[in-house]
């Protein structure tokens, strides 16, 4: 009897608890504590992804990156090894002159590993922006939002653009944090319904004034550009770049649920170092690829500059620094998967990994300059190298 009262007793509370979390509409916690705590993290993972329903983005005429005539040859110093052994990281490319020169795996993971892209596919995102304007499915940075979403909600909702989606100046009532399971970000991740969280998420705040990191606004970029173009956000991509650009790899892109296959536009695509670093050649490049003109010179060229003057540091969809005199254009995400473009140096910078060794540091934690650092010692070795 006392067994049964002792199982009683925990399954009221278990059934109080399940009410609670329904009646404050948390129920996505469940799904967060089963992928994230039950399976040893605190936060989202490199291979979170086989925990989601997924859509594939499907290779066809895949073209290898040439592989530079010094390819490994040279080498980091023992101190930039010792610190991808502490940040934990999985990946570390240098590409020079659109040529494969320096390439490192670590943890078991190689060329082929696909790994979580977290926030640099708001990078591809906002392309794709750049994408549908220049085949007329948007008319501009300036059209208003609603007139693709016209259940977007709050005061401000008739006045948001397209434009201050990609610039993250969107004015939503938003929350960007990884680790508290209760917030919006959170429940962006596990919800199996995307669109009507994004359509209650009010936008109570002027936009286009001021730049402020909001996931959610690159989450209404997605579902906005799925309306104006009549076709699923990884579809578009699949057709824009995937198949020009020649990725050699499927990718696998995060839904909500099997249900409403809404793609995860602020995350989320698992794909490899190699391809993931195909965008960053066709900004470097104006947009050109193999003599075609995939992408606007003057959108690219508007992408990678800051919009607001007192926040230098973004553009649109593409974050901007500059390092040892060099002007730079990054993808970045979650816990430091990194695509750094240094366009004087015709050189792009690849880094995946586990971990980064700082966290919620404003606008770069200092793990990125290391990173910048050992891509630019590989350049200058070569530079150096009289067997050239």
């Amino acid at each position: 009897m006392k067994i049964l009262n002792v199982l009683s007793t925990i399954f009221y509370i278990l059934i109080c608890k399940y009410s609670i979390l329904y009646f404050l509409d948390y129920t996505y916690i469940y799904k967060a504590l089963r992928v994230t705590y039950f399976t040893g993290h605190s936060t989202a993972f490199l291979e979170d992804y086989p925990f989601f329903e997924n859509t594939t983005i499907k290779a066809s005429n895949g073209q290898p990156w040439p592989i530079h005539k010094k390819y490994n040859t040279l080498d980091l110093s023992k101190n930039q090894k010792q610190f991808h052994k502490e940040s934990e990281s999985i990946a570390f490319l240098v590409i020079k002159n659109d040529e494969i020169l320096f390439e490192q795996y670590y943890d078991g993971f190689s060329e082929k590993s696909k790994t979580n892209s977290f926030s640099m596919i708001k990078s591809y995102v906002v392309a794709l922006l750049g994408k549908a304007i220049k085949e007329g499915y948007v008319d501009s940075l300036h059209q208003k939002v609603v007139d693709f979403l016209p259940d977007l909600s709050g005061a401000y909702a008739h006045k948001v653009t397209m434009g201050d989606l990609a610039s993250m100046s969107a004015g939503m009532q938003w929350n960007e944090e990884y680790y508290l399971p209760f917030n919006v970000t959170a429940e962006s991740y596990f919800t199996p319904d995307l669109y009507h969280l994004m359509m209650d998420i009010p936008i109570s705040h002027e936009p286009g004034l001021q730049y402020d990191y909001q996931s959610g606004a690159t989450q209404l970029l997605g579902l906005a550009l799925a309306k104006a173009t009549g076709m699923p956000l990884s579809s578009y991509l699949e057709q824009s770049f995937w198949y020009p650009l020649g990725y050699q790899s499927d990718a696998l892109w995060q839904l909500d649920s099997k249900k409403n296959r809404n793609e995860k536009a602020f995350c989320c695509l698992a794909s490899n170092a190699r391809d993931f670093a195909r965008l960053a050649k066709l900004y470097k490049n104006h947009g050109q690829w193999n003599g075609q003109q995939i992408l606007d010179s003057i959108f690219i060229a508007r992408s990678l500059n800051p919009r607001f003057e007192d926040t230098p540091d973004y553009g649109y969809g593409f974050w901007l620094k500059e390092f040892q005199g060099h002007q730079a254009f990054l993808m970045r995400g979650h816990l430091g998967q990194y695509v750094i473009t240094f366009p004087s140096e015709d050189l792009i910078i690849v880094r995946l990994g586990h971990e980064k060794l700082e966290e919620n540091v404003h606008p770069f934690a200092s793990d990125i300059e290391q990173f910048m650092a050992m891509g630019l010692t590989i350049n200058a070795q070569l530079k150096h190298d009289t067997t050239l």
